[in-house]
């Protein structure tokens, strides 16, 4: 499979509810998408992985959810899929700092459990969350 890009992580935002979220949403995920892709890396996250890279859809809902939904490992793309869910109520109120941490954690979480299920190195994310 030719590779596409040299991702290693891709973050999405789902709105699952009609609550509109501050402007500065997608500038806060691509700086912990950066943030967190450079750890996964470092550490060496995806080296023994069945998969190439990771996309998490943050879904923008009505809790705060402590593990990922998976999806099957997309032969096409090399990615998993992994959802987890965030209360945008909560969201909705953040500062810029604040939404980054919420980000981060959620993020953090679904890689760490990704991390246990598969058997990978993720103590550095771990130690992040």
């Amino acid at each position: 499979m030719p590779k596409k890009h040299n991702r290693k992580l891709g973050l999405c935002g789902t709105a699952m509810t009609t609550m509109r979220l501050p402007h500065y949403t997608i500038a806060v995920g691509t700086t912990v998408r950066n943030e967190l892709e450079k750890i996964m890396i470092e550490c060496g996250f995806l080296n023994d992985a069945p998969f190439e890279w990771v996309t998490i859809s943050l879904r923008y809902g009505l809790k705060n959810e402590e593990e990922p939904h998976y999806e099957q490992i997309d032969k096409e793309y090399g990615d998993l899929p992994l959802a987890i869910e965030l209360d945008t109520r909560e969201l909705a109120e953040c500062s810029r700092e604040e939404m980054q941490v919420a980000f981060e954690v959620a993020t953090l979480k679904a890689l760490v459990h990704a991390g246990r299920k598969f058997n990978l190195e993720y103590s550095a994310l771990e130690a992040r969350l």
